[in-house]
């Protein structure tokens, strides 16, 4: 018998069997190919129902539970909560429902539970939209929601899972005049100079891409580099620059800029980015702790939980569980000591982290100036046009959240902080 056709719908729940059950990350798999043999707008659809189904997961199990009398296998549950989601998101019934039997009637193992699948589909198609309204934004996993609540509160914490479940805008940052491509591609200009898009369908096919007049980029990812705010001609080395927003709005800048990542498939990405938007910098494929130089401002956004970025990567709460924090933690201290022996006298780094949780951001900053005596944060540096003085934090740092900017549909999580030598 041969392999069943691939389709956006089966694709979805594969993505979900490997993140739920083998605790893959969504990026690993898509970057191992996966989704290559779907056309191109079955492989966005595939992604952006596997997304929709991770961000509402909490509600579809609490509405599924009504129905089932205890968990069916991981497979058949992952078929389930797919369709339930989709019904409860105005999906159309009949292609849903028998779209799922046929997905369960595909695998051997488990085609004996069409009646199962068929029959819960049905209730969830007639009951499940009014009763999704009025259920709960699915909070955070345990591993991440106590730390974070200790850390904000419960009420704070409340708001940030309210936007994951929101989602997020696109977001681009113009290598040039930032309202006239908001002009170009029918887009806002946020309060710090990026522009954001609610719907921006095909990136590819927006104006000005093929130009190389933007690139992709957070809002909140694009304001380390402007408190960097490199002048032309300085020597600047940006760590673990993949996938390259950073070292693009650098080299915007007029810097010389050293574009340093140990991946050498993600250092392909920042390439092709400085080819797409015809900037110039020097890749190298490094190990961060290893390399040697001396520049006048070293950008460094060290490897983190990523815990600030669930808005986009809906995956991240469920493939990890938080084991791997206290491994980041040192490695961004090292990070940070090696960062600074690479500084000319008076240099300055700016260390950021796309985290929500202190001890990737704060605390970190807090010990080094207790490591290197003579350094010190630099807090003026972030007043910037757009920035609100209440997230400056008390170190001299800036914490932004995914809460923040509520009305422009939030912004990622991220600290940042620049040091002076």
């Amino acid at each position: 018998m041969s392999a069943p056709t691939p389709s956006a719908r089966r694709s979805a729940v594969y993505l979900l069997d490997q993140i739920l059950g083998e605790n893959r990350l969504m990026s690993e798999l898509l970057a191992a190919g996966v989704l290559d043999a779907l056309p191109a707008p079955e492989r966005a659809r595939a992604q952006r129902l596997a997304t929709q189904t991770l961000r509402g997961l909490g509600r579809a199990d609490h509405l599924l539970k009504r129905h089932l009398r205890k968990p069916p296998p991981l497979h058949v549950f992952n078929i389930l909560r797919l369709g339930t989601v989709e019904l409860c998101m105005g999906g159309d019934a009949h292609g849903v429902v028998n779209d799922a039997v046929n997905l369960v009637v595909g695998n051997k193992r488990f085609a004996s539970l069409k009646g199962l699948i068929n029959a819960v589909l049905r209730k969830m198609a007639a009951d499940g939209p009014a009763d999704w309204a009025k259920t709960h934004v699915p909070q955070l996993r345990k591993w991440l929601r106590a730390p974070l609540v200790e850390a904000y509160g419960m009420s704070a914490v409340s708001k940030f899972e309210n936007a994951h479940f929101a989602g997020a805008p696109l977001d681009i940052t113009a290598k040039g005049d930032a309202a006239a491509v908001a002009t170009a591609v029918g887009g806002t200009l946020l309060p710090t100079g990026s522009v954001r898009l609610a719907d921006a369908g095909q990136v590819s096919a927006l104006p000005g891409f093929e130009a190389g007049d933007w690139w992709v980029q957070d809002a909140a990812a694009a304001l380390p580099a402007k408190i960097l705010n490199v002048q032309p001609g300085e020597v600047v080395l940006d760590l673990c620059a993949a996938p390259g927003g950073k070292t693009l709005q650098l080299a915007a800048a007029g810097a010389d800029v050293t574009a340093l990542d140990i991946s050498a498939t993600r250092m392909e990405r920042v390439t092709e980015n400085l080819a797409r938007t015809g900037l110039t910098a020097n890749t190298i494929v490094a190990d961060a702790l290893t390399h040697m130089g001396q520049y006048d401002a070293i950008l460094l956004d060290a490897p983190c939980s990523a815990t600030g970025t669930i808005r986009r990567h809906a995956d991240l709460p469920h493939a990890r569980d938080g084991a791997e924090i206290s491994g980041l933690i040192a490695l961004q201290s090292a990070m940070i000591d090696a960062a600074l022996g690479m500084l000319k006298p008076g240099g300055r780094l700016l260390f950021c982290t796309c985290s929500l949780l202190p001890d990737e951001g704060e605390c970190q900053v807090d010990e080094a100036l207790l490591r290197h005596k003579g350094l010190s944060v630099d807090a003026s540096a972030c007043d910037l046009p757009g920035v609100d003085p209440a997230w400056k934090t008390e170190e001299g740092g800036l914490r932004l959240r995914p809460d923040y900017w509520p009305k422009e549909g939030g912004m990622d999580g991220f600290y940042m902080a620049l040091l002076r030598a």
